[in-house]
């Protein structure tokens, strides 16, 4: 048994060395690398803290909580504010042996903590900011079962629909039924999930929940006019006054005072903050309200039990908010405590406190690591400042669009402001002061952020003590790019060229170099592959440099070196280049010169991928070997050959020969440099190949004794160029529906900026209408909620709205014009031709509904969940209402653990080598790891589930399994998305886990839902689709629903057989399984022919001595006979013969067991040596088909993988923006929309 697919870490990806290296080949670790080697046992350790203490909470029974050493106690204090017992109570302390405890320390250090321990909560006075605390808690428990928060992207709401399918609507299981239930059940889908329906509708992206109905349990819960009290009340204890409304209709005044909550005798209209009668003194909001409510009562209780039923995973708060492309229609809701945030939120207050991003970014990366524990703090504290810091970098970008932040230079245009808010400062992705005119303009400035960006984060995940950046993120909003940063202490007392010390910040007129960085910078240089080399200064000296010539260094006012602008930290691309250059042709390598490159572009910041240039250095290393292997093999035989040919002449002292000896090792030298050159390495004793970053730099100038080895490093770039053509890009298919739609994305960026805010609903569905649909109707305005709808006046109101748009250039938009501007921005940008809409639809078999999905992503559009009609050409398919909002595109650093990515590695080795119980072990104990800095809503904590799911179905353990995979759909739903390809594919694993624990109906849910957002993401001509197909044909045909399965099994040979050809294995299982399914039907004449092109395959690839020919030719033998029993059956009836006896034929039923093994064997989680077998038997024709359908990849190991969108990053090479090449490349290798699965045979090293 091997684990043929476990997950893309464990496919031994082309960057990824697959082997574990030697200790010659290992670099050598200081003191302090040995300090911060990973020590399992600690991890052990880390592990086997938990405990169980017991929580004595005021006025009621106390109940066990098992906590964890490592939690701290204000992390106690949450957890309790969450329990369904405690959930009510929010001032409160924790005192251990009448000690109250200190609220930052973990408890395995609090003296006298042990197992059994009693907690004791102690009620504590409020003050005006715990008062609002607890009334914002109360809000959020009362609204706990209510989406709107999802839906809105608000607080790290987002949704998640998995239990809607595993324990039905009503919360009961799905999978758990009565026998007597089983014939009733109806197990045919809904018709939009047919094979062959091009039905595409959008409402069941989210399904009406009966659980999320909210439980009403007051009608008004509102902070009173009231307020604040006056400085008489102050002094009785008064901190804010409520107003609610009961579910009876009754109007209450209440005071939070700093002892509790009570009833005052104030009205709308008469102030009178004494208590009412009876006196009632509570000290939670809830206690208070469950004594003079009955309704509430009744309702919060009915309200708590719901709400304690939810997974954990469903309740907790992202660490980054996930957006929604659809929502429902809802209405609005009063609510002061959003009216409170969103205000709070405008003037820059957190919780009433401001905070210095940038010294706690940086005292957090300061904090010491060299043991586990210290490690696990410090990566902690990194994760949670660098959330918070997006949250509010996200906030503010948002402010700043919507007018709200005054600018620091509110003379300057709109486009060149500059803003300070909650100290952070905000720019533009605009050229400001023709900075970025030698590079493109605006649009290298648009460009230059992502660059940035992206350095930030190789030098982040480098991490170098004493070197600093500084906090980044990225947000698109409304056509606009907003970028947020720290501020570095003291850069805005004097100029910022005054403070720079290394680097240029004028594009290399003044360059300035110090020693402090190149220190520090050297260091990074080994992991980043940048070459230290020299340029030439302002003075023509030459100066070193460690870095692009554009990053410069500062000395902050704290003493700290921080690097900024480091958007040339990566190679850049030959392939497009923003200027007409005297390239010599005989340089630009043959691959590139075929698909026409060099090419123009409009910016000069295109750069390759670091997932591309550590696949270019693996390709490298593995050249580099063989060539030295070969050379030293080649010497090894010479000086054999010479020993036996000559008689040897030794030293009589030590028995060598001292002068073949040190001959041999010049060789072996020789053959060592032979080779660094050969694959392009800096250095002539070892490989090591590294970039200089300013090779195509425009104001890069060079010492003329250095112009040799740029000449070098400029051929360097240009092999890996090549690189890019011949072997990533070959790998995969040219996303064509991609390139539409980031064409589409930045035309609506410069659309967007013309647009008045008032028309943001009518621009942006006129944007939808001409993009998708043919309609030609004019556009709405919401100036029309102003203007006179009465019908004596409909002729004048539409001559109003006519002039009014007619001033818009938006509103002049025509499809014809916006297809015209995308067609030359697909030719201008990715170089790639086309000639209208329809036909990129009709030859790429592209849907509307997908383009519609993508170009919400992208652009951070939101539409209302209705069922949209694209065909109409009298009607347009979006109105105003039908752009619910807009929300911004964030992208930003990711900090995670780095002692549990290393253990992922060596469980990636631990799984080459077939070590699954350990790979087990390694993943569990990463996953503590990553849950303790990142929490478990995270992509790495998904990933891990991911995994130990898979390998505890491998392993037998199916329960395991199960439950892994649940958490990793959960998590998958609420960190990518409810309909992510990665989503997707979890919820088909899920379904497997499902099948094998005995759940068949929830696995034929679960299925369904999967092939539902297959079709709408990608629609029905998908490699995935098969799967899901085949998939689903098994558990049908397991349920006996053999008209279903068929439908589904045929599909799925259409699809296997256009995708793969006629020759691969997976089409002769679909052959096999549509044998069996006619079997069991009794139709044996389409069973034989099946299962005839089954064996026909087999023998052709395999022989007939193979154990597969020999068990399909069994069962062909089987299937005969049972067809001439039938038909001598079928014979005897018409003839009436009397006294024949003919055994009647034996329809098979299916085996469930059965179903399993096909199941696993299309999903390929547990594979036979089959395909090694076909491939070792193949002849040389079939060879060269099969490579030819692979696009002459090269072959050790051939394995089916899904790639992800994220995989995408893994196997491209330069932004996507630079991927795409021409036609002709486009049609040869076929289309896929970006963020599908893509079906690829790929070869693996």
């Amino acid at each position: 048994m091997t684990l043929f697919l476990v997950d893309r870490l464990f496919l031994g990806a082309p960057h990824v060395q697959t082997t574990a290296p030697t200790e010659d080949d290992l670099p050598e670790q200081s003191d302090d690398d040995k300090r911060k080697k990973l020590s399992i046992q600690d991890i052990v350790d880390l592990q086997e803290t938990s405990f169980t203490v017991r929580i004595q909470p005021p006025g009621t029974e106390g109940f066990e909580l098992q906590v964890s050493g490592q939690m701290l106690v204000v992390e106690l204090h949450q957890v309790l504010m969450d329990h369904e017992i405690t959930c009510h109570r929010t001032c409160f302390s924790l005192q251990l042996g009448g000690v109250t405890l200190d609220s930052l320390k973990e408890l395995h250090s609090v003296p006298g903590i042990r197992d059994g321990a009693v907690i004791k909560m102690v009620e504590e006075s409020y003050s005006v900011r715990d008062a609002r605390l607890h009334h914002r808690h109360v809000r959020d428990l009362l609204r706990s079962l209510d989406p709107t928060d999802a839906y809105n992207g608000v607080n790290g709401s987002s949704l998640s629909y998995l239990t809607f399918y595993t324990r039905g609507n009503n919360g009961n299981s799905v999978g758990k039924r009565r026998a007597s239930e089983w014939e009733s059940l109806d197990c045919s889908p809904p018709e939009y999930v047919l094979p062959g329906s091009k039905e595409r509708p959008l409402c069941p992206l989210q399904p009406v929940r009966e659980d999320w109905k909210p439980l009403q349990c007051l009608r008004v819960l509102t902070l009173s006019s009231w307020n604040p009290p006056p400085g008489n009340r102050k002094m009785h204890g008064d901190l804010i006054y409520l107003n609610v409304l009961t579910m009876e209709d009754r109007e209450l005044n209440i005071t939070s005072s700093t002892r509790g909550f009570f009833l005052n005798q104030s009205t709308a209209f008469n102030f009178n903050p004494k208590p009412a009668v009876p006196k009632t003194l509570c000290h939670s909001l809830v206690e208070l309200l469950s004594q003079v409510s009955p309704a509430f009562r009744k309702n919060f209780t009915a309200l708590q039990k719901k709400r304690v039923q939810q997974h954990p995973y469903e309740r907790i708060a992202a660490p980054f908010q996930v957006f929604t492309w659809t929502a429902p229609h809802r209405d609005h809701t009063l609510d002061c405590v959003r009216a409170e945030e969103t205000h709070a939120s405008y003037m820059g207050q957190d919780e009433h406190t401001s905070r210095d991003w940038n010294e706690e970014l940086q005292g957090c990366r300061e904090l010491p690591g060299c043991s586990l524990q210290e490690r696990l703090h410090r990566e902690r504290s990194i994760f949670k400042t660098n959330s918070d810091f997006v949250a509010a970098a996200t906030r503010g970008a948002t402010a700043v669009i919507d007018g709200n932040i005054m600018p620091i230079n509110p003379g300057e245009s709109p486009h060149l402001q500059m803003f300070m808010w909650n100290n952070l400062f905000f720019s533009q992705g605009f050229d400001v002061s023709e900075h970025y005119r030698p590079l493109g303009g605006n649009t290298a400035a648009h460009a230059a952020a992502i660059c940035d960006l992206r350095g930030a984060q190789a030098y982040a995940s480098v991490d170098i003590e004493g070197l600093h950046t500084i906090g980044t993120a990225v947000v698109d909003y409304r056509g606009v790019r907003v970028i947020a940063q720290t501020i570095v202490p003291g850069i805005l007392e004097k100029n910022q060229e005054e403070s720079i010390v290394y680097g240029s910040n004028d594009n290399g007129k003044t360059v300035f170099t110090h020693p402090r960085f190149l220190e520090l910078l050297d260091k990074t240089s080994k992991q980043l592959r940048i070459q230290r080399h020299q340029v030439l200064d302002h003075n023509n000296r030459p100066v070193e440099l460690c870095s692009g010539i554009e990053t410069i260094g500062i000395l902050g006012n704290d003493g700290r070196p921080y690097i900024l602008d480091l958007r040339r930290t990566f190679p850049p691309d030959l392939n497009f280049q923003f200027s007409e250059t005297e390239e010599r042709r005989e340089e630009v390598p043959k691959e590139c010169q075929s698909f026409g490159y060099p090419c123009l572009h409009c910016h000069s910041l295109a750069s390759l991928r670091p997932e591309l240039i550590e696949a270019f250095i693996q390709h490298r290393y593995e050249l580099f070997m063989k060539m030295v292997s070969h050379e030293l093999s080649q010497l090894t035989e010479q000086d054999e050959a010479t020993e036996w040919s000559e008689k040897p002449v030794c030293d009589s002292d030590t028995g060598e020969r001292p002068a073949a000896s040190a001959d041999m090792e010049i060789r072996r030298r020789n053959a060592i440099l032979k080779a660094c050159r050969a694959v392009g390495s800096v250095s002539d004793s070892c490989f090591d190949i590294r970039f200089n970053p300013d090779v195509c730099s425009p104001g890069a100038r060079f010492p003329a004794e250095c112009l040799e080895e740029v000449q070098r490093q400029r051929c360097l770039l240009w092999e890996a160029a090549a690189f890019l053509l011949s072997h990533q890009i070959p790998a995969m298919r040219i996303c064509v529906s991609e390139i539409i739609l980031r064409s589409a994305k930045h035309i609506f960026r410069t659309y967007l900026q013309d647009v008045e805010p008032a028309a943001f609903s009518a621009a942006v569905s006129h944007f939808l209408n001409c993009l998708l649909t043919s309609s030609s109707c004019f556009p709405d305005s919401c100036s029309d909620e102003l203007l006179s709808r009465r019908r004596s006046r409909r002729r004048r109101s539409h001559g109003s709205r006519v002039a009014l748009l007619s001033d818009s250039v938006w509103a002049r938009l025509t499809s014809g014009e916006l297809w015209g501007r995308i067609r030359a921005e697909a030719r201008d940008y990715y170089h790639y031709t086309f000639d209208s809409i329809d036909e990129v639809i009709e030859k790429h078999n592209l849907q509307r509904i997908s383009l519609l999905r993508e170009i919400a992503i992208k652009t951070g559009i939101q539409v209302q969940l209705r069922e949209y009609v694209f065909e109409s050409r009298h009607r347009p398919a979006f109105a105003e209402e039908d752009i619910v909002n807009m929300f911004p595109v964030v992208r930003h650093l990711k900090p995670t653990s780095s002692d549990a990515t290393r253990l992922v590695q060596q469980a990636q080795l631990a799984v080459q080598q077939g070590l699954l119980k350990e790979c087990y072990d390694l993943i569990s104990q990463a996953l503590t790891l990553f849950s303790s800095v990142c929490g478990v809503l995270h992509e790495d904590v998904c990933m891990c589930l991911r995994l130990l799911g898979r390998l505890s179905y491998i392993l037998g353990e199916n329960a395991d399994a199960l439950s892994h995979q649940e958490k990793a759909v959960m998590s998958s739903e609420r960190v990518h998305g409810i309909d992510h390809p990665q989503t997707i594919q979890d919820y088909t694993f899920l379904t497997l886990y499902c099948f094998a624990g005995g759940r068949h109906l929830t696995s034929l849910q679960l299925l369904y839902r999967a092939r539902y957002l297959t079709l709408l993401v990608s629609g029905d001509d998908h490699p995935h689709v098969a799967l899901l197909d085949s998939m689903l044909g098994l558990v049908l045909h397991g349920l006996m629903e053999y008209e279903l399965s068929l439908k589904f099994l045929q599909n799925a040979l259409t699809l296997t057989s256009k995708y793969h050809g006629p020759f691969h294995v997976f089409l002769l299982h679909s052959h096999h399984l549509l044998a069996t399914v006619y079997e069991s039907k009794g139709e044996f004449r389409s069973a034989l022919h099946h299962e005839k092109e089954a064996y026909s395959i087999y023998k052709s690839q395999v022989g007939e001595n193979h154990n597969n020919t020999k068990e399909s030719s069994e069962y062909l033998k089987s299937l005969t006979q049972q067809a001439v029993i039938l038909q001598k059956a079928i014979n005897q009836i018409y003839s009436n013969t009397p006294g024949a006896c003919i055994p009647p034929p034996k329809f098979s039923t299916p085996s469930l067991p059965t179903i399993l093994q096909q199941l696993n064997l299309t999903l390929k989680v547990k594979m036979e040596d089959l395909e090694n077998q076909l491939l070792m038997t193949m002849d040389n024709e079939q060879q060269w088909r099969m490579k030819a359908r692979q696009n002459n990849a090269v072959i050790k190991q051939v394995t089916q993988v899904h790639l992800l969108k994220e995989d995408f990053a893994l196997l491209l090479s330069v932004d996507i923006d630079y991927q795409c090449h021409n036609k002709t490349l486009a049609e040869l290798y076929g289309t896929v929309c970006d963020g599908k699965h893509v079906q690829l045979t790929s070869f693996l090293s």
